[in-house]
């Protein structure tokens, strides 16, 4: 269920370069829960250096849908996708170095990743790129740059930003309470 969701978030930024049918018959199998079939469909687009092809392989690894569940290769794909601009894989290894999977828990690694999608839009970057700044985690507390990517994500209908924000302003925390 979880990738699945996640597979349309995904499908819907960008095909690095490959067409629909690229991925139609692994994303159908993957609606249908066939993950076996799914990685054999994107393992090939992902060898060559397709960065939706990389992301969604992570996913499969973080999730442990049609592979044994393994934090490093998720890591290993995410990486390779990210490091090519895809943001639903910057954000995902965001949240390996935030939580420590796959990878030494590291908060300035985190921030890093959440940036580079949040500077690209991603909702949840934002979101999360706001905890860190008002938590002070891989970064210097902030209460002002917690406001700014709070207000982000907020302005997307992120429901948490939008409490976070409220409460920020509640307190005076990084703006005149109001």
């Amino acid at each position: 269920k979880k990738i699945k969701i996640l597979i349309v978030t995904v499908f819907l930024t960008t095909f690095g370069g490959a067409t629909y049918a690229d991925y139609s018959d692994g994303l159908n199998a993957a609606i249908e829960g066939d993950y076996k079939t799914a990685l054999r469909e994107w393992q090939p687009l992902a060898d060559q250096g397709n960065a939706f092809a990389q992301t969604l392989l992570g996913l499969m690894y973080a999730n442990g849908e049609g592979v044994l569940k393994d934090d490093k290769q998720a890591v290993k794909w995410y990486h390779k996708a990210a490091d090519q601009g895809h943001t639903s894989a910057q954000y995902n290894l965001g949240l390996m170095y935030a939580n420590g999977e796959g990878v030494l828990k590291d908060d300035k690694q985190a921030v890093k990743w959440y940036r580079k999608a949040a500077d690209q839009g991603h909702t949840s970057a934002q979101y999360n790129l706001g905890v860190m700044y008002e938590k002070g985690r891989g970064v210097l507390k902030d209460d002002k740059q917690a406001v700014k990517w709070y207000q982000k994500a907020a302005d997307q209908g992120d429901a948490d930003a939008q409490y976070n924000l409220g409460v920020m302003y509640a307190n005076g925390e990084g703006v005149l309470k109001d």
